[in-house]
């Protein structure tokens, strides 16, 4: 990771500075880029943080310089990106170039691998992420980096951009919350009849091989079908392209993680507590509930996550189908050669898939912990 800072720093250009949003720019490296002496203080600086990342440091210390080296460059971007424009040009774009992301990736992934190895409990990796989400939303409410393209962007298209997002999260979260509606009680259909489990999972496991862009296609038909010959279909927003079929596919899509950890944590349960169970003069009902479903929780925990970070990503190719979402960015970007609208609608998908495995990597942690069981019955 030191060489990589390293390389990060001297040989590639930290921003690009372009004439508009799409035509091709000049790269300047972090010395270029920063006015007077800051530019080649900071890269000191980078030199100090690579040293020390590859020496032995206590924990602790490494998890300080990592994170002062993450704030160093997002700083440094917002600067470089004042500093680069052209005074009175409101054509001109300064975007992050190559040196900058290799630099956010090389310190991140130092970052990550030391909070890796301290082996925090779930409820300090909460915080953590909690303070993190604070630190760099008050970078971004201050305005240190209004001047950088991607936020040039977002100011023009900020009412779009945040109806988009909501569109994208209903669409990952209405999504899991049917396919557990639907996959839970086939699991637990699937646990108790074998023939059954079999014929499920194998049908659920082909609809997952299905291409995502081919499935949403497929369901244009049938959808559109339904939408001109039922009454009330079209009303209720069923039709053969939108957000209706990217809805359903992204709900068959979620079905096999749900049903295969429903079964898995199923069969996980003990025999002995189902027994006493019994003994108890418990109904099947009655123990599904009071003693399989509290020892599942944690495997339904699991599908959740599973679930969820592959909808936030798979919802993004919706807005090919105009089913919207933060794919609407991606898309227009990619159509109009606009790399920095493509990063628009990239990089919050990007941080809802982090956020939402943190958090749930944190909740199946805590529902693992010792006596969770005891307390969950």
């Amino acid at each position: 990771m030191g060489a990589l800072i390293l390389v990060a720093t001297f040989a590639l250009p930290f921003i690009v500075v372009k004439p508009n949003r799409i035509l091709q720019g000049q790269g300047r490296s972090l010395i270029e880029g920063l006015p007077s002496v800051s530019g080649i203080a900071l890269a000191a600086a980078m030199v100090i943080v690579a040293v020390c990342l590859l020496i032995r440091l206590p924990p602790l210390a490494r998890l300080a310089i990592a994170t002062a080296g993450l704030l160093a460059a997002i700083l440094a971007l917002g600067g470089a990106a004042h500093a680069g424009l052209p005074p009175g040009n409101t054509y001109a774009r300064v975007s992050p170039g190559s040196g900058f992301w290799l630099l956010l990736f090389s310190l991140s992934l130092a970052f990550i691998d030391v909070v890796a190895r301290l082996r925090l409990s779930p409820a300090a990796r909460l915080l953590l992420l909690v303070i993190a989400a604070t630190v760099i939303g008050g970078i971004f409410a201050s305005g240190i980096l209004a001047d950088i393209s991607v936020m040039k962007e977002y100011v023009n298209r900020s009412d779009a951009f945040w109806a988009e997002m909501s569109r994208h999260a209903m669409l990952a979260l209405g999504s899991m919350l049917v396919a557990f509606l639907i996959g839970l009680p086939l699991g637990v259909i699937s646990h108790r009849i074998s023939w059954l489990r079999a014929a499920a999972l194998n049908t659920l496991n082909i609809l997952q091989t299905i291409p995502s862009i081919a499935l949403f296609g497929l369901l244009i038909l049938p959808l559109g079908w339904v939408a001109a010959h039922i009454p009330g279909a079209a009303a209720i927003g069923i039709s053969g392209i939108g957000t209706a079929p990217a809805f359903v596919a992204l709900v068959l899509y979620s079905l096999l993680p749900v049903v295969a950890n429903t079964v898995a944590g199923l069969e996980n349960v003990p025999r002995e507590a189902n027994d006493a169970a019994r003994g108890a003069g418990m109904t099947d009902f009655q123990r599904l509930v009071s003693i399989e479903f509290p020892l599942t929780f944690p495997s339904l925990l699991a599908a959740i996550r599973i679930v969820l970070i592959q909808n936030i990503g798979m919802a993004t190719i919706a807005a090919l189908i105009g089913g919207g979402g933060m794919g609407v960015f991606v898309f227009q970007g990619l159509g109009q050669s606009a790399m920095d609208l493509v990063l628009l609608g990239a990089l919050p998908t990007v941080a809802m898939s982090f956020v939402a495995a943190i958090v749930l990597d944190a909740l199946v942690d805590f529902s693992r912990a010792p006596g969770s069981e005891v307390r969950a019955t």
